[in-house]
């Protein structure tokens, strides 16, 4: 479908200027001589319950250290008429200039309108957010994202996002990327010719680089107008911090030239805290942001935080030869893995009281990372290492596979010949080691749990750049719940490293020439347990929850090169409350 704008949404920001200019008369003749604040970043919400929701902006006074007062207003229509709360807040150089409030004594289920207004009458942007459902909401609309690369592109898959009936939205982590404006490092080729240069130029440590560099990201128009239009639920990953990072250190972090590794932690999430519509869960502890939402009895929406609050450095984050596998292989052996966390227990402890008093009907994790098993076979996993000198090793350790698993599936295990049994027994690894993969005994832990409970699981992913649909499957390979991940909002995928053309293979896709619709969610393809990829596009998910189904949505965007662009959904994939899954 071609994004627009429609009729609607241009009434209701007319409407919503028009009572903005009337009240900036009325408040600028009480606040005198006031000086001008000037709200630059727009206004969000987050964090919605189903009696209150979290409101941000950010006001100062231009060439002014000074505090700015604002007054706070949340309203049942547009033009303000009906103010249903109204109060005080303070930005000051301390906190960035940013503000937050959190608005109690909302109904649940409800649409407001809210705006700021400093004492010299200038008044903010009106922004849209809502409660969480009551107990008998019967659907839910979700619009999930990952890994927004400001240099590498446009955000349109948020304005995209904006104009759609997404009622609220899940960001899952890399909502900012850390690199500096060096045209060597990731994502910046192209920063340049789009006029999308990262300030400040370094790789952000300080303070001040990162409230920078938030400030970057919140000028974009795409991401203001979509924080404006619907309340926020986020998660923090490696990004907000530095490159696969861990409790103890991080890919990306030299303690040489970039000083102590936990006061840029702790900056970092302070900066996250001012510059985020996030309801703080501990205000003595800023590293601690897992928390739980409620969307009346259809889902219970679980935070993880699998980055910062209790992970063990990676397997492949100490610089092995073999990139971390032998370190894996033998953890997982001699069950010295057991001991390694994604979570701490603490975290894992409080996700499964909360699973257990839960009375939804589905039971949702929110998790930077991927938690299916990406396991690849041996065989393709050593022609890509000696693909140097046998590119077409590749193709061919690939199409071998893939015509084994046909076999078996068309006629039978008899059918196989021996190299195809082979081929088909032979061990598999893992692709990436900072995902869940390099953490199974955590994840056989957590699914082991869960699936105890009896309870419907659906997790929600991101991180890696590219569109997943996956089955979660213990060790065994009993299957406790499914996961969509979604696809970044720029940051390139397996494309930008020659293996775009890889996803058909990946899920099995590529045999439904010689098996027809059927090859679609067997398994059948290079990971056991990859039903859907799309390694190219980029794009959000929409998912749709009822008692009955859930429902995603994988809307690609045509490019993030240019800020005209179309969007379309390119698969849907609904999994009923029964277990079975559909594909359109």
């Amino acid at each position: 479908m071609t994004i627009q704008n429609s009729r609607r949404d241009f009434l209701v920001k007319t409407a919503s200027a028009t009572a903005a200019v009337a009240m900036i008369g009325t408040l600028a003749a009480c606040g005198g001589g006031a000086a001008k604040a000037d709200f630059k970043y727009g206004v969000a919400s987050g964090d919605p319950l189903t009696d209150r929701v979290i409101l941000w902006t950010h006001a100062k006074i231009a060439n002014s250290v000074d505090a700015v007062w604002l007054t706070w207003q949340v309203a049942a229509d547009n033009a303000f008429a009906t103010v249903v709360r109204t109060g005080r807040v303070q930005t000051t150089e301390t906190s960035s200039f940013t503000a937050k409030v959190d608005v109690t004594g909302l109904t649940a289920g409800t649409s407001y309108f809210y705006r700021f207004v400093d004492d010299a009458g200038v008044i903010s942007t009106v922004g849209t957010t809502r409660t969480l459902p009551a107990a008998n909401a019967s659907s839910v609309k979700l619009a999930v994202f990952s890994c927004a690369l400001y240099s590498e592109g446009f955000f349109n898959a948020y304005d995209a996002a904006a104009k759609s009936d997404a009622q609220y939205a899940i960001h899952l982590g890399d909502y900012l990327y850390e690199y500096g404006s060096d045209p060597k490092k990731f994502g910046n080729a192209d920063a340049v010719a789009l006029g999308r240069v990262t300030v400040p130029a370094n790789d952000m440590v300080s303070l001040d680089d990162y409230r920078t560099r938030y400030a970057l990201y919140r000028a974009d128009p795409m991401l203001q107008a979509l924080h404006a239009k619907m309340p926020w639920i986020t998660i923090w990953d490696d990004h907000e911090f530095a490159n696969n990072a861990y409790v103890g250190g991080a890919e990306n972090h030299n303690p040489l030239t970039q000083g102590d590794w936990t006061t840029r932690k702790n900056i970092a999430a302070k900066v996250y805290h001012e510059w985020m519509p996030i309801r703080t869960p501990d205000s003595a502890n800023l590293l601690k942001i897992y928390r739980s939402f409620d969307f009346g009895n259809l889902l219970s929406l679980h935070m993880l935080d699998t980055r910062i609050e209790g992970r063990d450095q990676q397997y492949d984050n100490f610089g092995d030869a073999d990139g971390g596998v032998t370190r894996y292989l033998t953890g997982l052996a001699t069950g010295t893995d057991a001991a390694r966390k994604m979570i701490s227990a603490t975290q894992q402890s409080w996700l499964m009281n909360n699973i257990s008093s839960s009375t939804a009907n589905w039971q949702f994790l929110g998790n930077q990372d991927i938690m299916a098993r990406m396991w690849f076979p041996a065989s393709v996993l050593q022609a890509y290492a000696g693909a140097a000198s046998n590119p077409g090793g590749v193709v061919s350790a690939i199409g071998n596979y893939l015509t084994a698993k046909a076999t078996r599936a068309a006629a039978g295990v008899g059918a196989l010949t021996p190299t195809q049994s082979a081929l088909l027994s032979a061990p598999k690894i893992p692709y990436n080691l900072d995902s869940w993969d390099g953490y199974p005994s955590n994840r056989e832990a957590v699914l082991q749990a869960i699936k105890a409970k009896n309870k419907k699981l659906v997790t929600l992913s991101g991180d890696s750049h590219n569109a997943w649909f996956a089955n979660l499957t213990t060790l065994a390979g009993e299957k406790v719940g499914v996961e969509f991940a979604a696809s970044s909002v720029t940051a390139p995928g397996f494309e930008s490293v020659g293996l775009g053309t890889m996803a058909s293979s990946l899920d099995g896709s590529a045999l439904v020439p010689q098996l027809g619709a059927s090859a679609i969610g067997a398994g059948l393809g290079l990971v056991d347990d990859l039903n859907y990829s799309d390694s190219i596009r980029r794009g959000y998910l929409l998912m749709t929850i009822t008692p009955d189904a859930v429902k995603g949505e994988y809307v690609f965007v045509s490019t993030v090169k240019s800020s005209t662009y179309t969007a379309a959904v390119g698969k849907t994939i609904t999994v009923a409350a029964t277990g079975a899954v559909s594909y359109a």
